[in-house]
């Protein structure tokens, strides 16, 4: 079993880090770098080779605010963090989630060489390759028709009910990956407790063709199986009692007794184990509505490409791992340069979810403030805030604050090279790649006196077109977001945000954060059922219940 640890700060290599800092990470000027150092780039950029399906991944970290022994000094701090052991301990089985006595084993589902995985002695891949034959089965049956629904006809309009990463997940994943998708397909995914959401995707759909995915490990979960009531519902009175709930609705889940008190037949259930996160479930029966949409033998690409970065992760030295090197440079920004935010901006539209799917992976697993020895973290910090969306549309909104704002922003752009969706002559994406450089560099370099007097720039505005610079910056370059790719890059950020919560010495595996306000809500949500203004709240939510209550038209 991997060891508590001890909290940052108390790391042997914490203080020379700090002083590091002090006397050479303060003063230091990236621009200055390229120019001392004409192999600066050499040095600082690793690239990934997928061996899943040939293709190699770009990682430039040279526009880090970083020297050689920076990174001789946070991989000094790894190794006393242990990372590599409770790495070695999360691929053995062992129960690192110390918090709910649970293995971590995601990367048992995208173990697609089979080799044996044990939790507390037994073998689960036998148990992950049913289900994934499970899937394959299913999701080949649909898009070829054989399955069909209650009237006889084919099922093209698929809706996936859940929440968190029984959502988050497959909606990304079946975003990035659309060129590869059944373009006779509808597909709707469902999450908000806002009766809209479900009104939107029920909206325009025929009850004969529509199939429904409730994802929820328990089938308890309050905001999917009120969804799935409603979308149970609307399918009975749209088929005037007739429709067949088996014959469209599945379940993601391992509750039998209350699948089958659904309506859903135990043969139409997909199960996965209590080893696996929901922000880390896409790998499992969760990413069925993707096997369904871009066809199991992508989806096994997809797991293939996860499985490749696994490997890297596992067997790299550190000094040279590429998801450990991102998770360094996340504890350098947030501890010693004190950033607070993250951001991770796709210059691929169809990667828009992506920044979306990585808070909750990052900011569920490492926004903590106990440490794995049971005590409050007073003297570091942890968990940045993690943000994003696709460029270039976010040059225009947001980057403003990256150029010229008070606040150092580590940054991560990502592009591929070859677009799914070519112009003639590749303007588009010979477009999007100048501004995926040009930023970069212009964070790097900014603009100053200079430059500004050589354009004739007006005395009074000379400060307002100052352009500091020294923003660091990430750049990520692939050949083409195929499922191989996609799959290696989810798991880049995976094992990063596993790294920095190894340093943090936190667990990252549970989420008692989200429980509290559920709690809540089940209180107040009786107490609007009841006459009356209910008591026992502050005064500012007792009054916003009157308000409602009285807004909504509710007994009051």
């Amino acid at each position: 079993m991997a060891e508590a640890g001890v909290q940052a700060t108390s790391l042997p290599s914490w203080k020379a880090l700090q002083s590091h800092h002090d006397s050479v990470g303060r003063s230091f000027v990236l621009k200055e770098a390229f120019k001392s150092d004409p192999k600066r780039f050499d040095k600082f950029s690793q690239t990934f080779k997928n061996t899943s399906d040939n293709s190699e991944i770009l990682f430039d970290f040279s526009k880090n605010l970083i020297t050689e022994e920076t990174i001789k000094l946070l991989v000094q701090v790894a190794k006393d963090a242990k990372v590599e052991e409770l790495r070695d301990a999360m691929f053995k089985g062992e129960k690192i989630n110390t918090t709910e006595d649970r293995a971590v084993l995601h990367v048992a589902l995208r173990n697609v060489s089979g080799e044996p995985i044990e939790v507390d002695g037994k073998d689960v891949m036998p148990g992950v390759q049913k289900e994934l034959e499970h899937m394959k089965e299913f999701s080949n049956a649909i898009r070829s028709g054989e399955w069909k629904g209650y009237t006889g006809k084919p099922l093209t309009t698929i809706i996936n009910i859940g929440i968190g990463g029984s959502d988050l997940g497959p909606v990304m994943v079946t975003e990035a990956l659309k060129a590869y998708g059944d373009r006779k397909q509808t597909l709707h995914f469902v999450s908000n407790i806002d009766g809209t959401h479900m009104a939107e995707a029920v909206r325009d759909s025929d009850p004969e063709t529509t199939l429904f995915l409730v994802a929820s490990k328990t089938f308890t979960t309050a905001e999917t199986t009120t969804n799935a009531n409603s979308a149970k519902t609307w399918f009975l009175e749209k088929t005037d009692g007739k429709g067949d709930i088996a014959k469209h609705f599945v379940a993601l889940s391992t509750n039998e007794s209350e699948v089958t008190k659904f309506g859903i037949d135990a043969k139409n259930m997909f199960g996965f184990e209590s080893w696996v996160g929901g922000r880390y479930s896409v790998w499992s029966a969760i990413g069925l509505s993707v096997a369904i949409h871009i066809g199991f033998d992508n989806f096994h690409q997809f797991l293939s490409g996860a499985q490749a970065m696994d490997k890297h992760f596992r067997e790299t030295p550190l000094e040279k791992n590429i998801p450990v090197l991102g998770g360094l440079l996340s504890v350098w920004y947030s501890d010693f340069f004190g950033s607070q935010t993250h951001l991770v901006s796709p210059f691929d539209q169809y990667l828009h979810r992506f920044p979306a799917y990585l808070q909750q992976l990052s900011m569920e697993s490492n926004g903590k403030s106990v440490s794995r020895d049971n005590n409050f973290i007073k003297t570091y910090t942890t968990g940045p805030i993690l943000f994003g969306e696709p460029a270039t549309n976010a040059q225009h909104s947001f980057y403003q604050l990256l150029h010229q704002g008070t606040k150092i922003i580590p940054s991560d752009f990502i592009l591929a090279a070859e677009s799914h969706n070519p112009t003639p002559g590749d303007k588009h994406q010979k477009m999007l790649a100048s501004n995926f450089f040009a930023q970069a560099e212009a964070l790097m370099v900014g603009k100053h006196d200079e430059e500004l007097k050589a354009e004739n720039t007006p005395e009074p505005l000379m400060k307002h077109k100052t352009f500091n610079g020294n923003r660091p910056t990430t750049s990520i370059l692939a050949q083409k977001i195929t499922p191989g790719t996609l799959g290696a890059l989810i798991v880049y950020y995976e094992h990063l945000t596993f790294t920095e919560g190894a340093i943090w010495n936190i667990n990252s595996f549970d989420q008692w954060g989200v429980e509290l306000g559920k709690s809540l809500a089940k209180k107040i949500q009786s107490e609007l059922d009841e006459p009356g203004n209910p008591s026992g709240h502050d005064s500012s939510t007792g009054g916003l219940i009157a308000a409602f209550k009285k807004k909504a038209g509710l007994s009051s």
